[in-house]
């Protein structure tokens, strides 16, 4: 009886302790990178975006994410986006849509991937997998395959670059069809004159950027 009673204290120290011990919650570990997580998210978007007081594009998207931790910042449209551009009395200048796109806007760059589509008001159609269009030299630009369609040629090339109105712009390493006209010279101007070259041509004056290799359009038809 007196070793029952002698156990007794023990078990009760044991029960008071067990009973104090404060119950553990089992989570997972914070999460700490901060550049992970879009500061807005947007859903649903149309609005239009102004440059200096001027409305300039329309902006039509599923999905908005804008970031400004990442570096650099940044807007994102992972679902797709439809972009239109106005003149300075709101006329629809074209129209640009990607599957994917990223906005710089520190850097005023626009990065445009997937099925790239632009369409001008002088009837130009662009199509590639890659374009950037840089704000600051306004200019578009591409490193991959692309395809130019006018009224008058179609070309294709492994680089692209033009003006931001597509009015001015060149193909390198190209191959496309031409009227049998833009390649004879005019009998009442010099074949070297160049300072009348229609606005939307094919420039072969200077290499805007040096590290393209330059290669001569030729009229092989493209294939469908």
């Amino acid at each position: 009886m007196e070793s029952r009673l002698s156990i007794l204290p023990a078990f009760l120290v044991f029960v008071l302790l067990v009973s104090c011990e404060q119950p553990r919650e089992h989570t997972a570990p914070a999460i700490h990178e901060r550049d992970s997580v879009s500061m807005m998210t947007t859903y649903g978007v149309n609005t239009l975006i102004s440059d200096s007081g001027v409305i300039k594009y329309r902006i039509v998207t599923e999905r908005w994410d804008v970031n400004t931790i990442k570096q650099p910042s940044r807007w994102t449209f992972e679902r797709g986006v439809f972009l239109e551009q106005f003149d300075e009395k709101f006329h629809i200048e074209g129209y640009i849509f990607a599957d994917t796109a990223w906005y710089y806007d520190q850097l005023k760059l626009w990065e445009l991937r997937g099925r790239v589509r632009i369409r001008n008001v002088n009837g130009l159609v662009f199509r590639s997998e890659e374009l950037f269009w840089d704000g600051l030299k306004h200019e578009f630009y591409s490193h991959k395959y692309s395809r130019v369609v006018t009224p008058e040629r179609e070309l294709e090339g492994t680089f692209f670059r033009s003006d931001e109105h597509m009015r001015y712009y060149e193909v390198t390493n190209s191959v496309g069809s031409f009227q049998s006209e833009d390649l004879e010279p005019e009998q009442d101007e010099p074949a070297q004159d160049q300072k009348n070259t229609p606005a939307d041509t094919v420039s072969q004056e200077k290499s805007i950027r040096p590290a393209a290799v330059r290669h001569k359009a030729t009229t092989k038809p493209v294939q469908p």
